[in-house]
């Protein structure tokens, strides 16, 4: 994670905090680049405060050369530390701003996080272009299926964990 501090780490202005995020991810994905970490992406997350300030919260990359882990885009990287760094698992009063159009598991992540707002610079194209494999998953998405998916009937084990949990009475929904 870059660590993001100055004296005015506040704005009233969302356009120019999202001008902010923009410089800073692209510094961060290109240092990510040149050092053999991850992919050309950044993302930062944005606090709205209760006063209508906007906080950058903070700025992540790409980091899947490096962990080894295809699932470390910038997005998901930003929504974990963003997690951790508010202690809660919703950010809906985050906004994700990204240097590149989120790919299917990132916008489900921010989903999944009730972010509410994304910004993005960079259209599937420039992914595309560069040899990443967006189109593919967009490709199943519509129905044009490359992986096999198969339901094993008759296996009653799987559903325990839900019975288990539609028993709980006192469980975090989310």
């Amino acid at each position: 994670m870059f660590n993001y501090e100055t004296e005015n780490n506040e704005y009233d202005n969302l356009e120019e905090c999202v001008n902010m995020v923009y410089e800073l991810a692209a510094k961060y994905a290109v240092d990510g680049v040149k050092n053999n970490i991850g992919g050309p992406f950044g993302a930062g997350i944005i606090y709205k405060k209760d006063n209508g300030r906007y906080i950058i919260l903070l700025i992540e990359r790409n980091t899947v050369i490096r962990s080894k882990d295809p699932i470390a885009h910038a997005e998901v990287n930003a929504i974990r530390s963003a997690c951790k760094a508010l202690n809660t698992r919703s950010l809906e009063n985050c906004i994700l701003v990204t240097t590149a159009k989120c790919c299917p598991m990132c916008l489900a992540a921010a989903c999944w996080a009730n972010i509410r707002t994304i910004y993005y610079s960079q259209e599937y194209d420039s992914a595309a272009n560069s040899g990443f494999r967006d189109e593919k998953i967009e490709e199943y998405i519509k129905g044009n299926n490359q992986i096999v998916e198969e339901k094993i009937l008759n296996n009653p084990c799987c559903e325990y964990p839900f019975i288990e949990w539609n028993k709980k009475e006192e469980k975090e929904e989310y």
